[in-house]
């Protein structure tokens, strides 16, 4: 088992189905990095079969708003609850240590000097466009700027972020550590989500 960070692009936006409403939402690619073979990878819509083993055997899902976009998105394809395999939504511990969200894109410019190289809504424009070659490009990136994120919460149990009214950079204290649970036998490190 290994920890997997994750990022999806749609075919469609809010804009398109309605604030919130993420049953309607299409996937156009989700983008992963493996911890266990050190590997990004790319799934478009119709790949998607084979992305649920994966998810199923991670140790833990990591993301930035996963929880209430890119896992609900996802699980209009899966035929368990995806919500319910074990996960780190890091945006859920930014907002528990200050009291408010941030943009990833904040996030990464003020705890790593780095930015991200476009958004979502330029990422439905590029699927719209048939341009895989962007739009894989652009999610994993976000994806290794999550994994950074994560890498450096975890090290120095802190992040940054930047404070306007004041105009300096600021830390929050975040918790990525794994929960302590019993392990299981080898062989029966998998995750299953179907009611039986």
């Amino acid at each position: 088992m290994s920890e997997i960070v994750l990022d999806i692009e749609t075919q469609n936006t809010f804009l398109d189905v309605g604030q919130g409403n993420t049953a309607a939402l299409k996937v156009s690619l989700v983008c992963l990095y493996d911890y266990g073979n050190d590997s990004f990878k790319a799934y478009r819509e119709n790949e998607l079969a084979s992305l649920w083993p994966i998810l199923e055997h991670a140790e833990r899902i990591i993301g930035y708003n996963s929880r209430y976009f890119d896992l609900p998105v996802l699980n209009n394809y899966y035929s368990g609850d995806i919500n319910k395999l074990p996960q780190l939504d890091m945006l859920e511990e930014v907002k528990k240590n200050l009291g408010f969200r941030l943009k990833l894109d904040d996030l990464a410019q003020a705890t790593l000097k780095t930015a991200k190289g476009g958004n979502g809504l330029q990422a439905v424009e590029w699927f719209k466009q048939g341009d895989w070659e962007k739009l894989i490009k652009y999610c994993q990136e976000d994806v290794r700027i999550t994994r950074d994120i994560y890498e450096y919460g975890k090290k120095h149990r802190q992040l940054f972020y930047t404070d306007l009214a004041r105009h300096e950079l600021r830390p929050f204290p975040v918790n990525f550590s794994l929960p302590v649970k019993t392990a299981a036998p080898i062989g029966q490190n998998i995750n299953l989500t179907l009611p039986f």
